[in-house]
Formats: C-alpha cells, structure tokens, sequence
C-alpha cells in the first residue's frame, strides 16, 4: 500500500500544476543554439532553443514532449533559468542529478523549485525524463558559447 501512496505523492497536484504550465513553451525563431535530448527509457522529449547575452541566457523556446515529471522539470528550469549565466545553469543541473542520484540536497536558488521533484528520487526510472531540460539548456549553452567565441 505504501508503494501506492507514493505513486500519488509523487503526482502531486504541485507537480502536476507546473506540467501544465511549462513557461517559454515553443520554438525560438532565431536561436543562438538548439539541442534536442531524449530519454530512450521512456521516451521523453525535450527541444531547448536559447538566445544569449553578455553571457547569459536571454531568451529560452521549449518543446516539450515528456511525462508530468518531466513536463514539470521543464517548468521549474524554464521559470529559473532565464538570465542565469552558464556556470549558474550547470552547478543547477548538477545538484538536481545529485538530488536524483545521490539523495542529495535541493538544488541552490534560483533552481530551488526543483523541490517538488524529491519524491521522485526513488523512481530511478523518472530521473533520466526530469534531468532532460536542465541537460539541454547547459548543452545549448554550452554550444551558443562556442560559436559566439
């Protein structure tokens, strides 16, 4: 039975409010970067274009084809990541994988909405979905870095 009730718990109405609301939803006309990442496990989807400036990300698309964990992952990073330098984006990607994978802490402000997906932790099957946003955007970063410099 506890099995069950924290199936529910991890499909909080908070997890499901953010899935539906995923901020920067859609494409970028003029991207800096676009980098597409799926999870083969359950093949979830996520399309990340980012605009950069002076270093930090300026403007942020994403197409979204996941799962509620993964649709509310791409919402918390969408809702913190714009301005964030690269360096801010990365050390929040990070702590959310040692989140996932170590039981570490809640990931550092501004990514600190990823709370709501501790019950996920240990769902190991889940993690690869909720970490598809945060990869993208670093990776997308990372690229619109290296074609600017």
């Amino acid at each position: 039975m506890s099995g069950e009730t924290d199936l529910i718990k991890l499909y909080s109405g908070r997890i499901l409010a953010l899935a539906a609301g995923i901020p920067h939803l859609g494409r970028l006309d003029a991207p800096d970067a676009t980098v597409k990442r799926r999870s083969p496990l359950c093949g979830s989807a996520v399309t990340v274009d980012v605009q950069m400036q002076d270093g930090k990300l300026s403007a942020l698309g994403q197409d979204v084809k996941a799962c509620a964990l993964g649709q509310a992952a791409a919402a918390v990073a969408g809702g913190a990541a714009l301005g964030a330098p690269l360096d801010v984006i990365t050390k929040g990607r990070d702590q959310l994988r040692a989140m996932l994978k170590e039981n570490g802490p809640v990931p550092d402000a501004p990514f600190d909405g990823f709370d709501v997906l501790a019950p996920a932790v240990d769902y190991k099957n889940r993690h690869a979905s909720i970490m598809l946003s945060m990869e993208a955007i670093a990776e997308a970063m990372e690229n619109a870095a290296a074609t600017a410099g």
